[in-house]
């Protein structure tokens, strides 16, 4: 079972060391960029979630806050190692981070950034409530923007 913890003095190195396929590589920064965006992104409230299954590492993600409007949470960077992806620890981290959002309560939305061809992370994404959001990026013309309300539609003002 995949839980989240902290990425500490003493698991940082095990973090470090995941890799994504090959053919993932212009997807999703290394371990050690996800890392190192963590500590650039520490004034937008930054947090890094290493997803352990059984004390084993098997993935990592990056969620910051936006610093502009409309305020929410962005999924920045979401990998799963490649010893380890097409086994649910994905979908099953993804939810826990749905969940802790959704409990900590700053925002109403989170929102993701995906390549328009990593067809396998848009999947995933859809499967747990994310859809496009409409909004296109100059700057990125061949990524989809994603987003999940976190609270019921009828309170909802970001996402309907």
């Amino acid at each position: 079972m995949v839980k989240l913890i902290d990425v500490t003095e003493d698991n940082w190195l095990d973090v470090a060391d995941l890799r994504v396929r090959d053919d993932q590589l212009g997807y999703v920064a290394p371990a050690i960029g996800i890392l190192a965006r963590g500590y650039v992104y520490r004034d937008c409230n930054a947090k890094i979630y290493a997803f352990d299954n059984d004390g084993v590492i098997v993935g990592i993600a990056l969620v910051r806050e936006f610093d502009d409007e409309p305020l929410g949470y962005d999924l920045q960077q979401f990998m799963i190692d490649r010893h380890f992806q097409g086994k649910g620890y994905g979908s099953e981290a993804l939810k826990l981070i749905l969940e802790e959002l959704r409990c900590e309560g700053r925002y109403d939305h989170v929102e993701v950034c995906v390549k328009k061809e990593d067809t396998a992370a848009i999947s995933l994404y859809e499967k747990h409530g994310f859809s496009d959001s409409g909004y296109y990026d100059d700057g990125a013309p061949d990524s989809l923007n994603m987003i999940c309300c976190l609270v019921p539609k009828s309170i909802d003002k970001i996402c309907t």
